[in-house]
């Protein structure tokens, strides 16, 4: 299982919210990229950075940040938020270096452009399932599309999908502990590689979630808080 710690974006601060609520922001560091690079130097290799102003707008604003962590610090950048066509997924995987980028609204609303962009990028793509009591949200958390979040996981891999970022966002930001029923419920009847996200509280959830057979987990606010230990937690995954 790969731990991917996490940076979120608004005005080019590191931020965590609540459980998705713009309205409830704590800002962690003014500088991303050295937050970046430390956790490089625990021995994270890959990163999950979200640009949550794009996630809001559609329109890529903290682009010159990831572009910047991606190229200079070593690690594979998982990143997404507003990615809502093929001239900006393009620019993101082959001008700024990301190893993958998550589409969420669009892959919702615009099932026809995600088909297209797994046919062209493949691995380099992933679907974001950002899931409230068990149906998925878009534009940036702030809607629901009405779906339910494992049936719109199949439609997915129908298409080609074959990874998923899973959120469950009534725990993200809670440090309450992580979907560990919900997850392994994706896993087992999807057959795709999840990573999990949401509700990491200390080192204990991250062994946890991993019983799930998830492929990934993100940690972010635990960091930040100081009560999940990185390096340790990469060591004994």
């Amino acid at each position: 299982m790969i731990i991917l710690p996490a940076i979120d974006l608004i005005g080019g601060k590191c931020v965590r919210l609540r459980q998705g609520r713009y309205d409830d922001v704590t800002v962690y560091s003014d500088d991303p990229v050295s937050q970046a690079e430390s956790f490089r130097d625990a021995g994270a290799q890959w990163i999950h950075i979200v640009d949550l102003d794009a996630a809001k707008s559609g329109i890529p604003e903290n682009f010159r940040i990831i572009s910047e962590i991606a190229r200079t610090t070593g690690l594979k950048v998982d990143t997404g938020g507003g990615v809502r066509n093929m001239d900006t997924l393009s620019r993101w995987i082959e001008d700024y270096s990301v190893s993958r980028v998550v589409l969420g609204t669009a892959a919702v609303k615009d099932p026809e452009f995600t088909r297209l962009a797994i046919e062209r990028y493949h691995e380099k793509v992933a679907i974001g399932i950002d899931a409230h009591d068990g149906f998925v949200s878009v534009d940036g958390w702030t809607s629901d599309s009405k779906l339910c979040a494992i049936d719109f996981a199949l439609m997915m891999k129908d298409i080609g999908a074959s990874t998923v970022v899973f959120t469950d966002i009534g725990r993200d930001g809670m440090l309450t502990g992580p979907a560990v029923e919900a997850t392994a419920e994706m896993v087992a009847r999807t057959g795709l590689d999840v990573i999990a996200s949401g509700g990491i509280g200390c080192d204990e959830d991250i062994s946890a979630i991993k019983e799930s057979g998830c492929a990934g987990v993100i940690v972010g606010k635990a960091i930040y808080e100081g009560r999940v230990n990185l390096r340790k937690c990469l060591q004994n995954v």
